[in-house]
C-alpha cells in the first residue's frame, strides 16, 4: 500500500473510533449522572471519574496503543450496560403530592368508574388543597374528544392534553406526564436517562387546566378533534387500558419514545390504523399542524383560526371554581361533534 495511502487510513481509523470513544463517555457521564444516585456529589464524583477514565483510554489509543485503549473502555462500557439494563422502574417513591396517585378504571359495559381523579384546588405551585376522587361516566353520552395544547417554551415544545366531554357537561381530562418525585426537577435530557417514572393522571378540567393557565402562565389552546363516535369510544378506552396497566407494571418516561404525544399516538394507529411519522410527533408543540394534515380538526376554517379561537388562557383565568368553567372556556369554539 502507498505510505501516504496507508497513513491516511490509519488516521481516519483512529478519528473514527475517537469519535466512538468521545460518544461512549459522553453516554456514560450522563448515564452516571442522572441514575448513579440522588447525591449530587455522588453524581459529580461518577460522572467525573466516568469522563477521566474515557479520557485516559482516549489518549492511550492517541499515543500508539490503540488496541489497549479501546479494550479497556469496551470492557468499562460492557460493565456499564449491565447495569443500565438492570435497572428498573417502580411505583415505591416519595412522589410529588400531584402525582401520588395513579389513575385506574373499571369498565362495566357502558359505564366505566375511574379512581384518583385528581381535582386539585391550585392557588400557587406550593400552595394548593389536594384532592383525589372516584367518578363514573357513561360511554353511550361521551360526546366529544378535545386536545388541549400548554406551551411554556417556544413554539415547538408544549404539553398535550386530551378532555372527554359527556351529555351531562361532565368533562374529565387524561394527561401523561413524568411522574416527579419530591423536590426533583423536570430535565428534557434526564428523560433520555431513564430519571423519571411514566405517569398517567385523570382530572378535572378546573385541576389540570387552570394549573397551567393561571399558575404556571402557560398558553394553552384548545382544539376540537373531529374523530367518529367508535373512535372516542376507543380511545377513552385506550386511556383507561393504558392507564391500568401502568398501574399494575410501572414504566419510565422517554424524551422521545414516551411522552404525551407518542403515546397517544400509539393508541390512535390501533384504532384507526397507520398514521403518517412526522418530525411533529417529536416537536409536540406542532401536534395540530400535525392532526390538522391528517384530517383530525375541522377543515372548513384554517389552523391559524382554529387556533385562535382555541386561545382559552385568558378565558381561564377569568373563570372561578364555583362558575361553568368547561362550558365558559369553550365560548366561541366551533362544537362539531
Amino acid at each position: 500500500m502507498h505510505p501516504t495511502l496507508g497513513t491516511f487510513l490509519h488516521a481516519a481509523g483512529l478519528a473514527l473510533v475517537s469519535v466512538v470513544m468521545l460518544l461512549c463517555s459522553l453516554w456514560g457521564a450522563l448515564a452516571l449522572w442522572f441514575r448513579i444516585s440522588d447525591e449530587r456529589a455522588l453524581k459529580a464524583l461518577s460522572a467525573a471519574s466516568w469522563a477521566a477514565f474515557g479520557a485516559g483510554a482516549l489518549l492511550a489509543a492517541w499515543r500508539g496503543h490503540a488496541a489497549a485503549g479501546v479494550l479497556a473502555q469496551a470492557l468499562a462500557m460492557a460493565v456499564l450496560l449491565t447495569w443500565w439494563l438492570r435497572l428498573r422502574p417502580t411505583h415505591a417513591a416519595q412522589w410529588a403530592d400531584e402525582l401520588a396517585q395513579l389513575t385506574t378504571g373499571v369498565v362495566e359495559g357502558n359505564r366505566v368508574t375511574i379512581h384518583n381523579v385528581r381535582n386539585f384546588e391550585w392557588r400557587t405551585s406550593a400552595d394548593y388543597t389536594p384532592a383525589w376522587e372516584t367518578r363514573t361516566y357513561d360511554l353511550d353520552a361521551l360526546r366529544s374528544v378535545d386536545m388541549i395544547m400548554s406551551y411554556w417554551r417556544g413554539p415547538a415544545i408544549a404539553h398535550m392534553v386530551v378532555s372527554f366531554g359527556f351529555r351531562d357537561g361532565a368533562q374529565v381530562a387524561f394527561s401523561v406526564e413524568i411522574r416527579r418525585k419530591k423536590n426533583q426537577q423536570f430535565s428534557e435530557i434526564g428523560g433520555f436517562f431513564k430519571e423519571f417514572e411514566l405517569g398517567i393522571i385523570a382530572a378535572d378540567e378546573l385541576d389540570v387546566i387552570r394549573l397551567r393557565t393561571n399558575v404556571r402562565g402557560e398558553r394553552v389552546h384548545l382544539y376540537r378533534l373531529q374523530i367518529p363516535p367508535a373512535a372516542k369510544r376507543s380511545l377513552f378506552l385506550g386511556y383507561v387500558g393504558e392507564a391500568n396497566a401502568l398501574a399494575a407494571r410501572p414504566r419510565f418516561y422517554n424524551t422521545i419514545t414516551v411522552n404525551c404525544t407518542t403515546l397517544v399516538y400509539q393508541m390512535m394507529q390501533r384504532i384507526v390504523g397507520r398514521l403518517p411519522l412526522s418530525y411533529r410527533l417529536l416537536f409536540s408543540g406542532y401536534m395540530p399542524e400535525y392532526v390538522y394534515r391528517v384530517g383530525g380538526l375541522d377543515n372548513a376554517h384554517s389552523l391559524e383560526e382554529l387556533r385562535e379561537r382555541g386561545y382559552i388562557s385568558e378565558r381561564a383565568k377569568q373563570c372561578t371554581r364555583t362558575q361553568d368553567f368547561s362550558r365558559r372556556i369553550r365560548d366561541g369554539i366551533c362544537d362539531s361533534r
